[in-house]
């Protein structure tokens, strides 16, 4: 298992290399289009998506490419520093 840090969704990892599974630990406006292009085919991410209310939403990209997201439960989480 490798463990990434990165700031602020800037997809500073897209070039290097595509993930498996990514967890955000910070609140996002939205789903940063940034990590979906890092997800490998298969792969998932859980991340805290909204402002005032806010949801955890599982976003799943498919073998074929294409994205699923679902809410799985509101959530509060605090945003980015």
């Amino acid at each position: 298992m490798n463990v990434y840090d990165w700031h602020r969704w800037q997809g500073r990892l897209a070039r290097a290399c595509t993930l498996d599974a990514i967890q955000v630990g910070a609140a996002a406006p939205q789903i940063p289009q940034a990590l979906i292009e890092q997800l490998k085919p298969g792969g998932r991410m859980v991340i805290p998506v909204g402002t005032a209310s806010q949801e955890l939403k599982v976003v799943d990209k498919k073998l074929d490419g294409s994205v699923t997201t679902r809410d799985e439960t509101s959530v509060r989480y605090v945003p980015p520093h």
